[in-house]
Parts: C-alpha cells; structure tokens; sequence
C-alpha cells in the first residue's frame, strides 16, 4: 500500500493539476488562440507527444502565434512523421516538394506523401493524383492518378472529385464517361470549387452528360465568375454580349470583360464588339468592374 501511494505521489507531481492536454491546445488552436496554443503545445512537444510536435511544426510553418520558420517547423515535424504521424508526414512532404524552395526534394517529397497517402490522408491521396498526372512535368501516369483520385474523392476531397471528373471527361485513366464527369464536377461545383463550377456550367450549357440548360450553364458560370475565374468571367461576357442564358446586357458584359482582360484572359472579338458603347454605358461598365469583390472561396 505504500509503494502504491508513493507511486501515485509522483505520478501527481509528474502530472501537475490543470496541466493543458492535447484537447485543451486544439481547441485554443481552433479558435484562433494561437498564442494560448502556443504556450500550451511547447510542454506537450518536449515531452514526445507525437499530436503536439506536428501541430507546433504546423504553427512554426505557417506563422500561427510565431514568426514563420520552415527549419524550426521541419524540427518538429519530422519526429512526428517519422513516429508515423501521416499529416506531419503531409506536411513535410509539401516542404520537399515546393520547387521555389531551396530545399525541394523531389524523391523525399514523394516518399513522405506517398506515406500520408497510404495511410489513407486525402488529401496526400489527391496530392498523389496530380503528381501520377505529370504535374512536376514527368510523363503522365493516368491510371495511377485516378487510382489515387478516386481514393480521395471516395473520402470527399473536393479538388479530387473535380480532377477525377475531368479524368472521365477526357477518357484519361479511365473510360470516357460524360454522365460520370457531370456528376462529379457537379458534386465539386456544389461545394465551390470555381473550377468545377466552370466546368459544370459549361456541361450543363452544352448537355453534356447532363440534360442541357442554358439558363441554368449560365448561372454556374457566373458565380464561378464571381469567385474570380477569368476563364468564366471571359465566358459570362460573352453570354452578355449574345443573351446566352441571360438577357443581353452590354454594360454587364463589359464589366466581366474588363474584369477578365485585367486577370489575363483579353478578347480581342469582345474589345471590338464592347467598343460601340457610349461612353456612358463605358463609364459605367468600368464603375460596376472597379466596384467587383470575388467571393471568398472556401
């Protein structure tokens, strides 16, 4: 009996009372109390807790509650990911694989998202997808990509769901199939992946794999226009100009045409056609452009 309470003495003094948990450090991190987090996640790391050492790595990494520091943050999360954590191993592996870094690593970057990959992260998954695609500019594996594609949009990933579904459009790795593409760009498109909702507009204009809606292509069109896609603002301009889908609206037109010219996507036929505006309605145009704000993309 007093070999237990002195065990338990130390264990009380070895676990001082109101000490943070983990818990306690997430849930400041969550909210946005990065310096709580901070103070609270030091002890935790030092002390070999593998959650608090990739989550210190993450806040040095990105500057939450600190000065940024990628070397301080690979400090942290490399005992994290190589104890088997698969988000530190995520996050190292996006360290190795930024090309504008000095320290990319090309093969310990695949190999540590390769890790996370398999270890069923999703977005290591699409990660994986895009790099079996020839995103580092290596001959395309499209088979691979969408075996790792559809893994991670089985688990929700957005940016997976759209890039497999341009994979069935396309026939890339998988059969062609429009009804399948449609159907995943569109579930992409509905939780606002611009991309995607460019995409499916222009599916749904067209009928392509879905039943065709003019009206309705316009609509995803633009609000993926609004979230500052100059391809869909170049198009919605166009819609303008012709009343495709919407009333024809010069001054509208206009507007999305200078909007997409500024972020690179000029049109030359539209600059002509726009140019026959008096200068009220170009006054105006310009008016409802400077006044544009994207909607923030979640």
């Amino acid at each position: 009996m007093k070999r237990t309470a002195a065990a338990l003495a130390l264990l009380l003094l070895a676990t001082p009372a109101g000490a943070a948990t983990i818990a306690d450090v997430q849930k400041a991190y969550d909210a946005g109390d990065f310096a709580t987090a901070l103070t609270e996640v030091k002890p935790l790391a030092e002390a070999g807790d593998v959650t608090a050492m990739r989550l210190l790595g993450l806040m040095y990494r990105q500057g939450q509650g600190v000065a940024a520091d990628t070397d301080t943050a690979i400090t942290w999360l490399k005992p994290a990911a190589d104890k088997g954590d698969a988000e530190a191993q995520y996050a190292l592996g996006l360290i190795w694989l930024n090309q504008k870094d000095a320290r990319y690593d090309y093969a310990k970057g695949l190999g540590l998202m390769r890790q996370a990959a398999e270890a069923g992260l999703a977005d290591a998954q699409y990660n994986m997808g895009l790099l079996a695609s020839g995103a580092f500019g290596d001959a395309p594996d499209y088979v691979n990509a969408a075996d790792w594609l559809q893994k991670a949009a089985a688990q929700g990933q957005v940016a997976a769901q759209y890039n497999l579904g341009v994979l069935y459009l396309e026939g890339q790795g998988v059969p062609k199939d429009p009804v399948k593409a449609a159907e995943l760009i569109g579930v992409a498109a509905d939780k606002g992946n611009p991309d995607a909702m460019l995409d499916y507009g222009v599916l749904v204009f067209r009928g392509e794999g879905v039943q065709q809606n003019e009206k309705i292509g316009a609509q995803w069109l633009i609000l993926a226009a609004k979230r500052g896609n100059p391809i869909a603002q170049n198009r919605v301009a166009r819609l303008y100009v012709f009343g495709k889908g919407v009333e024809q609206d010069p001054v509208e037109a206009m507007k999305w045409n200078i909007l997409a010219g500024k972020a690179g996507r000029a049109d030359a036929e539209l600059d002509s056609m726009l140019a026959k505006l008096t200068d009220a309605q170009k006054q105006e145009a310009q008016a409802r452009a400077d006044a544009f704000k994207p909607v923030a993309v979640k």
